[in-house]
């Protein structure tokens, strides 16, 4: 195998895009005995490793699931934190992030947001909006479940007015449609926290995704614990309906 081939083969082993839902903020909390949104609060500076290390480690993408669709529906006072926090980190951290070459892009159902909120968002993805070094996807107030009804909305709306026809719905249209329709599916999902599920995140987007759980808690989880995961998706046979056979081949190829 020449050099050619070696670096191909070390930048395949790298997930394009890795997911990740950041959860165990108010458990890490908890067990200091602590409020529930100091635990947010440490989760941010999670959020900085995370981006950095990944950004370093040639990661193209990184989604981060900050806020769920399900989320509305803890204690106001949580939730007016959780917003506020997110509002006080893009002020603090977009000019760094801009001086990184880092594009911000967020998802999400913006019905609720205060006034002041969708003016930072605006103002962030402005900023950054010709950045071509990793893209930083902020999930807020999303839901896989709500993507794809606002998808099959749009495509309802078109075959309405005539500009579509039912039987030009495919899977790369309804993939077009999507909030994150200009970005490469996942690769890898990584979910802190010990839980084991996808709690409505990416539904569509997930479909060939490799699911990394991890036991330990979003402000803890560090470079290593990264490292760790990307690890694990090196090891990974990725097959998309192929056999083991097939993709060996393909590799020698």
């Amino acid at each position: 195998m020449n050099r050619k081939q070696e670096q191909a083969k070390e930048a395949s082993a790298v997930p394009r895009h890795v997911a990740v839902v950041m959860d165990g903020n108010g458990r890490w909390a908890q067990a200091r005995f602590m409020p529930r949104p100091a635990g947010h609060r440490a989760g941010v500076d999670a959020v900085r490793r995370i981006v950095e290390a990944c950004g370093h480690r040639g990661v193209e993408v990184l989604t981060l699931f900050a806020f769920s669709s399900e989320n509305w529906t803890r204690p106001e006072e949580e939730v007016s934190v959780l917003m506020d926090l997110l509002l006080r980190t893009m002020e603090k951290e977009a000019g760094k992030l801009h001086e990184n070459n880092v594009r911000i892009r967020t998802i999400g159902d913006r019905s609720r947001f205060s006034d002041r909120l969708l003016r930072q968002i605006a103002s962030v993805e402005q900023l950054t909006a010709d950045n071509d070094g990793l893209d930083l996807v902020i999930a807020i107030s999303y839901g896989g479940r709500w993507d794809m009804a606002q998808a099959a909305r749009r495509i309802a709306e078109a075959v309405r007015e005539g500009t579509l026809a039912p039987e030009q719905v495919d899977e790369e249209l309804v993939g077009g449609m999507l909030s994150t329709a200009e970005l490469p599916d996942p690769d890898l999902l990584i979910r802190t926290g010990g839980e084991s599920r996808i709690s409505n995140f990416l539904l569509w987007q997930l479909a060939y995704a490799e699911l990394y759980f991890s036991p330990v808690l979003w402000p803890d989880f560090r470079e290593s614990h990264l490292d760790e995961a990307l690890s694990w998706y090196a090891g990974r046979q990725r097959r998309f309906g192929r056999t083991g056979d097939q993709v060996e081949r393909l590799n020698r190829a």
